[in-house]
């Protein structure tokens, strides 16, 4: 089945181009050209680093044992198998949870908020690529294209999914799309056309908040800490006086991340032990090899930072954010308990506000969860959205 999008014409414009028709092709992640990729990515506003190529592989090196790839590719109708993809949507299929997703640290966290619409653990689902430990995805396209995109793949999956597995889908688990983005209406409106005739159920709700704290354009620090409130401000203002009295105060963007590696991860174990990314287990090695193919693949310099905060040149803490077009991305943190006097969190989280600053950046994004410290700088809670579709009927 083809995926058609109209487009209008009128009698006072030349002829409108024939309406786009697309089709889904099935081509192993590994076949798909990375500057393609990228170029798809850079086209959907929407898209942030989590849904680059870089990430993605660097996922699937990782965590590929941990479920099945299921790219597809969406050509246009007349054109080959082989054709310049218009739309790239990444999918995996695996069950909703596998018998060693603690473990591994595969697990799909969802953290406080509303209740999910409940899957039983053995269904087998379509997720969007690397969800575990992508914090947004979306589908790679130029907006235009959005709505045949979204139609090719409610028509794929209207199919039963990949032709070369021998069971068919119980349900597709898109998440991580963000409130607002046309992609999640695009889908939204393909999957609920089909409900009825296919036996499905449509769900969309709210899967988690990432809190995002907005920064004046043109602001300075002082602007920027103003607008907080007076208890917050006082008490960062106060804990970085602290540590700047205990020597200079520095945040230093790590020239070579693979060396440096190391140094994080031990900050990062420091912090959180068994409960971190990578203790001394299968699932710490699989994390270990997915921190260590994002340096490799997104190279030094690139939108992918290791940070390191000293204070009187003794490192105390550390972290790993993106520097997207407009905003930095908190991606995760280590820090040594043994300087918790010099408040290294509050102080990393200060010296990074000013490198967004410096940058021109207009958001800090603290990325899935609610915990409280994001709060303290006054971000505000943006929904991150679930998609999901089940089958009403035996398969």
């Amino acid at each position: 089945m083809l995926a058609t999008v109209p487009q209008s014409t009128t009698t006072d414009e030349p002829a409108c181009p024939a309406p786009l028709t697309l089709r889904p092709v099935r081509r192993p992640f590994g076949e798909v050209d990375p500057a393609a990729w990228d170029a798809l990515a850079a086209a959907n506003p929407w898209a942030t680093p989590f849904s680059s190529w870089a990430f993605q592989r660097a996922w699937w090196d990782a965590y590929g044992a941990n479920a099945h790839e299921e790219t597809l590719v969406l050509v246009p109708a007349d054109g080959p198998d082989d054709a310049a993809p218009v739309a790239i949507v990444p999918l995996m299929h695996r069950h909703e949870v596998e018998p060693r997703d603690l473990e591994l640290h595969t697990t799909l966290r969802h953290a406080g908020g509303s209740e999910l619409t409940a899957v039983p653990a053995d269904t087998k689902a379509l997720f969007f690529g690397a969800s575990y430990h992508a914090d947004y995805a979306t589908v790679l396209t130029a907006p235009e294209h959005l709505a045949a995109a979204a139609e090719a793949l409610a028509d794929y999956c209207a199919d039963g999914g990949d032709p070369d597995h021998p069971q068919p889908w119980d349900a597709v688990d898109l998440r991580r799309l963000r409130t607002g983005d046309p992609a999640l209406d695009a889908l939204a409106q393909a999957f609920g056309a089909r409900e009825i005739d296919h036996g499905w159920t449509l769900n969309v709700e709210p899967e988690e908040v990432c809190p995002v704290a907005t920064l004046p354009e043109g602001a300075t620090l002082d602007d920027y800490l103003a607008g907080l409130g007076k208890k917050e401000r006082h008490e960062i203002r106060r804990k970085v006086r602290r540590a700047e009295a205990a020597g200079e105060v520095r945040l230093t963007p790590s020239a070579d991340p693979l060396a440096d590696l190391p140094a994080f991860i031990d900050l990062h174990q420091r912090r959180w032990g068994a409960d971190g990314l990578f203790p001394d287990t299968e699932g710490g090695a699989q994390s270990r090899v997915f921190f260590r193919r994002l340096f490799e693949l997104f190279g030094p310099g690139g939108a992918l930072q290791l940070a390191f905060l000293t204070v009187d040149g003794r490192r105390i803490a550390a972290c790993v954010s993106f520097e997207a077009d407009d905003a930095v991305l908190y991606y995760n943190a280590g820090v040594d308990p043994d300087a918790r006097e010099l408040s290294p969190g509050v102080v990393m989280v200060e010296r990074l506000v000013r490198r967004a600053l410096e940058l021109g950046a207009r958001r800090i994004d603290f990325l899935r969860g609610d915990e409280p410290y994001k709060y303290e700088w006054g971000a505000v809670d943006e929904t991150i959205q679930r998609l999901l579709v089940r089958r009403t009927d035996p398969r």
